[in-house]
């Protein structure tokens, strides 16, 4: 258990019966949350379990069907968010809500200006802005600095600041850590425990469990619009949030067939990009998995995306099979190459078509020789992906934004599969996905790095980004850390401990 919270303190916040319905789809049925003050309270679940419908209704966002909400003994409904802002329901998400042109007073004090005689009371505005910045331990930050030159951190302290000012009896953070670095995520940690010293009750939301079990004191797990588990951090494992989250014992997170490497599939020498990377040098043969750890900055990104031909390349050779030199991104798809964005909402999906669409955008494959195509076999090899891959949808005819996080990954995942490419670039594949779709995109890792039976299906080559550690040593034969835009050695997972890579990211291994 992260802090002793004496459990006979009666708690902030009930919840109590909560249900929401939309049409014929139950959102929420019969949840119970409980959440005392000085304590960090973890809300885990799948996507679509039904947490941020939970939390629209705490917010004010939403009204529930059934239910009783009470803060601080007094029965609670506000009618709308501003009002649940006012009486100290404060809601961070994972896109922070700041206005980068404003400066960081004006976001801190944005909605709640001192006003006398219609003007806004400046000096005021700025010894309240200070006083919660010094508060949070971030006292340096200068009131009158731009927002938008800020770092992300320092945004996320602005807006925590923003809570902490209207004097917020509940602080609810949506997957805080999704974009910040390991040192970020510390100084982010250290700001909740002293938030957590001086009473604040927190709502803690993240996909990453060992996350949670490090600040946590104690949780709720969601599943299907459900509460079924609740209790100390201190008495539950990993696999015990795990399986209640699923409905199900994960046996094996990361599976690891036998594999073989063959012959090279993709082979770098010096290969530099205008900015980063540096003289980067790398063999990935067809059979493995070579993930690449770094910070973010490091140029991790920057390389796979020069090595498709969506960057420029400023020197060095680049081979894919049989082809040589950089290329465009329909040369790269044609010569075996497939690239998955880390982000799929701008990048890599386009979420206003449909699933069938997505997944053979290329028309590659499924044009005839006479330059037609049939829409009735599109939507038959679309469902056949769908159901190779367990995407959850009404069918293929359905537009990806309204699938979940996960399943719009698998999608993304299924078009490279129809392309059926022998080099798989993958950027953060699981970023902001639950563990359920973690489990199953490692399954299919794992099974697109290995022969299939009988040697009918070739096994692929896969060249894997990943901020999330235990991913890179759970999944990968071969990791490689990049730090400041240089690549170091290749060394086989069992060389590689957590702290290991971190060293070798923060420049104090031998990279070279």
């Amino acid at each position: 258990m992260a802090h002793g919270v004496r459990q006979d303190t009666p708690p902030r916040l009930v919840m109590r019966g909560i249900r929401k319905t939309f049409g014929a789809t139950v959102a929420l049925s019969d949840v119970d949350l409980a959440v005392r003050g000085g304590e960090i309270h973890a809300l885990v679940g799948e996507n679509g379990a039904g947490k941020s419908t939970l939390m629209k209704v705490l917010s004010g966002a939403i009204q529930p069907d059934e239910g009783a909400v009470w803060l601080d003994q007094s029965p609670f409904r506000p009618r709308n968010a501003l009002q649940a802002r006012r009486e100290g329901i404060a809601m961070i998400y994972q896109e922070l809500s700041l206005a980068p042109h404003l400066t960081v007073e004006e976001n801190v004090m944005l909605g709640m200006e001192p006003v006398r005689c219609g003007i806004v009371q400046r000096k005021v505005a700025c010894s309240r802005t200070t006083e919660a910045l010094t508060l949070l331990g971030h006292g340096s930050i200068p009131p009158g600095k731009g927002v938008g030159t800020l770092s992300i951190a320092e945004q996320q302290v602005v807006e925590i600041a923003r809570a902490v000012a209207i004097g917020c009896r509940v602080l609810i953070l949506d997957e805080p850590t999704s974009s910040l670095t390991r040192q970020d995520i510390d100084r982010l940690f250290s700001l909740l425990r002293r938030l957590r010293e001086q009473g604040h009750a927190i709502i803690y939301i993240s996909h990453f469990l060992e996350e949670v079990t490090d600040i946590a004191d104690t949780y709720t797990v969601l599943r299907d619009g459900q509460t079924v588990g609740s209790g100390l951090i201190g008495d539950a494992t990993i696999d015990d949030l795990v399986r209640l989250m699923i409905g199900r014992k994960v046996d094996q997170l990361y599976p690891r067939s036998k594999r073989t490497p063959a012959e090279p599939l993709l082979e770098l020498r010096n290969f530099s990009a205008p900015l980063k990377p540096t003289e980067v040098t790398l063999t990935l043969h067809r059979g493995e998995i070579l993930g690449i750890a770094g910070l973010v900055g490091a140029g991790r990104t920057e390389l796979l995306r020069s090595v498709f031909g969506l960057a420029p390349v400023s020197g060095g050779t680049v081979r894919i099979g049989a082809y040589s030199g950089p290329s465009s991104p329909a040369e790269r798809w044609r010569q075996g190459a497939g690239y998955l964005s880390e982000d799929r909402g701008y990048e890599g999906l386009a979420v206003s078509l449909t699933i069938t669409e997505n997944i053979l955008m290329n028309l590659r494959k499924d044009v005839t020789a006479l330059g037609l195509y049939s829409p009735a076999s599109h939507r038959g090899k679309a469902a056949a992906l769908i159901q190779q891959l367990g995407i959850r949808s009404t069918g293929p005819d359905q537009r990806v934004i309204f699938l979940s996080g996960g399943n719009q990954q698998k999608v993304a995942l299924a078009r490279l599969l129809h392309e059926d490419v022998d080099v798989l670039l993958l950027d953060e594949p699981t970023r902001g996905i639950d563990v359920a779709s973690k489990s199953q995109i490692y399954e299919l890792l794992d099974r697109l790095a290995t022969v299939g039976p009988a040697g009918e299906r070739p096994a692929k080559g896969i060249l894997l980004v990943s901020s999330y550690l235990p991913e890179l040593i759970g999944v990968c034969d071969r990791i490689a850390v990049m730090s400041r835009g240089r690549l170091g050695e290749a060394r086989p997972t069992g060389d590689w401990t957590a702290q290991s890579l971190m060293m070798e990211a923060f420049g104090q291994g031998t990279v070279a």
